[in-house]
């Protein structure tokens, strides 16, 4: 548990918020959502270039981490992947359930994509294969799906950001994950 100092009307700081921070909170959303999909039963499996065959050993706050430390970036790609998620699971012909069997996959196409929006200084796919642990023409293939499904659109505006880090930091004091404090 973090303590971090709140007021009533603090707002996720995009500039200045710690991304360690924004990692476990994305962390805890994420493992909600995942928990809650998983336990829905399937009717048919899915099958995308996203979906793996067996969940991947490394959790994703290790996995968010490990993409952190190899190719550092800032809160803006990690608060981009929930837009991403959001627009896909409205856009996409079949509904995306976002499962422990993919999401480390979209996780990694999110932050590349975002990245390459974002900044001016990015890494190369091989590098994000790397650390993603991936073929460099899997994620090759994963990128350019992940932007189909966005509509090949990946701009997102700082209100965007800003109302997406509002409500993930009103969803980690909610959760007990930071306490807010006067």
């Amino acid at each position: 548990m973090v303590k971090i100092p709140l007021r009533p009307s603090t707002r996720f700081d995009l500039a200045n918020f710690p991304v360690t921070e924004t990692i476990k909170m994305l962390t805890c959303l994420l493992e909600k959502i995942i928990k809650a999909n998983d336990s829905i039963v399937k009717q048919q499996p899915e099958y995308t270039c996203f979906q793996s065959r067996s969940k991947p050993s490394i959790d994703i706050q290790a996995y968010l981490t490990r993409i952190l430390k190899y190719c550092p970036c800032a809160n803006e790609c990690f608060l981009s992947l929930l837009v991403y998620f959001d627009r896909m699971s409205l856009t996409c012909i079949k509904q995306l359930r976002i499962d422990s069997f993919n999401i480390h996959r979209l996780i990694i196409s999110a932050i590349m994509v975002a990245s390459k929006f974002f900044s001016d200084v990015f890494f190369t796919n091989a590098r994000y294969a790397k650390v993603g642990g991936l073929p460099v023409k899997e994620l090759n293939l994963l990128e350019v799906e992940f932007l189909a499904m966005n509509n090949y659109n990946i701009y997102v505006s700082l209100e965007e950001l800003q109302q997406y880090g509002d409500q993930l930091l009103m969803h980690a004091i909610r959760e007990g994950e930071i306490l807010y404090l006067d």
